[in-house]
């Protein structure tokens, strides 16, 4: 398993926690999705054998938030 930090921006309350965490874990190969909203860092542990961080920032971007990176 691996584990990534992505750096989203927009994010500023509950829902918008919900909505990443739901888009990313419906991705096959995340496991674990943490978001901090007051950073705006999420870490996302995944199978890098099943999902990348293009699939990851495309899943989060449709939900309406930027990925820094």
């Amino acid at each position: 398993m691996a584990e990534r930090v992505l750096e989203v921006k927009g994010m500023s309350c509950g829902h918008c926690k919900m909505a990443v965490t739901g888009a990313l874990k419906q991705l096959d190969g995340v496991s674990a999705v943490d978001v901090d909203l007051t950073s705006g860092k999420v870490d996302v542990t995944y199978d890098e054998a099943k999902v990348g961080f293009t699939e990851m920032k495309d899943a989060v971007e449709d939900q309406g938030y930027d990925v820094a990176k």
